[in-house]
């Protein structure tokens, strides 16, 4: 298969409910376009890419997701206009299982990868969290279970993912044998002394603890 260019799962710490998805002939060269502006607060960064040999892969994706939940994409009326977007309320892991599935199905999972974030675009995405008001975090209580997060799975560290925690009841969390509270861990790896919200330290199978939490309504 002669390679063109990518079809391009970006995300953004600016609007952490949607994912980008697209085409690009030089992906670098896209992100360099896309992070010019200035009226957003944080750059894009590439989550995943799928090596392709038509242009047109990207609309038959969309399409395919369009079909599938047309309630997903960007779209709004502005000045009698119709803006339809390439973004679309789903987390990245949802998007990149979707690619996964299709070059499952053309036999090219060779041609699909799933980028790990610098230490830059790590820091932004925590940097995103803490700008989050902090009263509505202490209003709401965390609750494992409410996020359907089960006792006895594993949570990563947002810095350092191969740091886990293992979920021991609904509050509270075991790391290098002590049980202690999201906050109290996070105090702990992030040298942070102030007071902090413990779950926009976290992330439960590459999703966010905060944006599951919202996404799950609770």
């Amino acid at each position: 298969m002669e390679k063109l260019g990518v079809i391009y799962i970006l995300t953004n710490p600016s609007f952490p409910e949607y994912v980008k998805i697209g085409y690009a002939d030089d992906i670098g060269r896209r992100l360099q376009q896309l992070n010019r502006s200035e009226c957003i607060p944080f750059a894009f960064r590439v989550y995943a890419t799928y090596e392709v040999s038509s242009r047109l892969s990207d609309l038959k994706i969309h399409s395919i997701i369009d079909k599938l939940n047309p309630n997903l994409r960007s779209i709004e009326t502005t000045s009698g206009q119709k803006r339809v977007r390439e973004f679309y309320a789903m987390s990245p892991g949802d998007a990149y299982a979707l690619l996964e599935a299709i070059a499952e199905i053309h036999g090219c999972v060779d041609k699909l990868r799933l980028i790990k974030p610098s230490s830059e675009e790590t820091l932004a995405e925590v940097t995103a969290q803490e700008i989050d008001t902090e009263s509505t975090e202490r209003a709401a209580n965390f609750s494992f279970s409410k996020c359907q997060i089960p006792v006895g799975d594993e949570i990563e560290y947002a810095y350092d993912e191969s740091l886990k925690a293992k979920v021991v009841d609904d509050r509270n969390v075991e790391y290098n044998g002590v049980t202690m509270s999201l906050t109290a861990l996070a105090k702990e790896l992030s040298g942070k002394k102030y007071s902090i919200a413990g779950p926009k330290f976290f992330k439960y199978k590459g999703e966010w603890l905060n944006d599951r939490r919202q996404r799950l309504g609770v």
